[in-house]
């Protein structure tokens, strides 16, 4: 059997997808479905099981969940702007660890998501090479509270038993539930239908012009394919980056917009919020290579060859779900 947390939430419902898509059902589904509209994610998945996450904790500290092959775990508050500092380290820090925990000491295979986030400024780059790792100075309590979890991973030396994963930008199907944190993708699409227009922050800085902020954006089917090479190959252990290594622009994401629509461009530079001027990252890019050389070689699909695909077979169809 193989566990996913945060089976009902973006990348882990894409996940699951992909398991179905290789003939894989014999899935347990973790999450906290709550009031939200997760559940939605979730209706044309094949699984063997749902269960809330602090009953699974319980379950499995006590060993009344057998079979486990594997534990990808993707459960965790990806908020940016989440100012609970105890809530994050406990619910990113501390349950990741006691998983991980569980995993190594009963040899079954982990999988668990850090985040592009720890990475702050990007002052020290974006290398996922271990000697890199201590370096990195988050923005936000999010990034910090993924960026605790790798400290541990390698102080321990479980880096070597485990695969965590830095996501860069990712956007595609099924994160319709996230509101505001939702891809800049989605929010352009409504604006375009709503107003005609897309918002894009200004820029603070002299050397990037308004949209000219640069991000590595990953579609998530990209994403999912990396985890499941991951998954058949126990021998990918340690951190490694998931993006696609090419920054492009804001500018560029919402060209690729407007076309996909059909839509003359028509962008619009709003105030970026004072809490987000000191926290905004204005460049990210993976570096690839260490993944590369673990013979994860994934053609990444373009940004404009996403975009296109995420609206007109999702977006324009009433946001169909994976």
């Amino acid at each position: 059997m193989i566990v996913v947390t945060g089976g009902a939430g973006f990348i882990g419902s894409a996940i699951v997808w992909k398991l179905n898509l290789k003939g894989i059902d014999d899935i347990l589904i973790v999450d906290n479905l709550g009031r939200t509209e997760k559940w939605k994610n979730l209706v044309n998945l094949s699984y063997k099981d749902y269960i809330h996450k602090s009953v699974f904790t319980e379950k499995l500290l006590n060993n009344k969940i057998e079979n486990i092959e594997a534990i990808i775990h993707m459960g965790a508050c990806s908020s940016t702007t989440e100012n609970d500092a105890d809530y994050l380290m406990e619910n990113n820090f501390h349950y990741s660890k006691t998983l991980a925990e569980y995993a190594l000491k009963n040899d079954i295979r982990f999988i668990n998501a850090s985040s592009a986030a720890t990475y702050g400024d990007g002052e020290c780059g974006f290398s996922d090479n271990i000697n890199n790792i201590e370096n990195l100075k988050p923005l936000n309590m999010y990034g910090y509270s993924k960026q605790l979890f790798d400290l541990w991973a390698l102080d321990t030396g479980a880096v070597d038993k485990l695969a965590s994963v830095k996501f860069f930008n990712v956007f595609g199907p099924n994160e319709y539930h996230k509101d505001d944190m939702r891809s800049v993708i989605v929010k352009a699409f409504y604006q375009v239908r709503e107003a005609g227009c897309i918002r894009l922050f200004k820029s603070y800085r002299p050397e990037y012009p308004d949209g000219g902020q640069r991000r590595d954006f990953i579609y998530i089917k990209d994403c999912v394919e990396v985890i499941s090479r991951m998954l058949e190959n126990h021998g990918i252990n340690g951190i490694y980056n998931i993006g696609t290594g090419k920054a492009r622009t804001w500018n560029a994401l919402a060209k690729a917009v407007f076309a996909a629509m059909g839509v003359k461009e028509n962008i619009e530079y709003i105030e970026m919020p004072e809490q987000l001027q000191d926290r905004y990252q204005y460049f990210t890019q993976a570096e690839m290579q260490k993944l590369s050389d673990e013979g994860c070689n994934i053609i990444y699909t373009s940004l404009e060859d996403s975009i296109d695909d995420y609206i007109k077979n999702y977006l324009q169809q009433n946001d169909i779900y994976l």
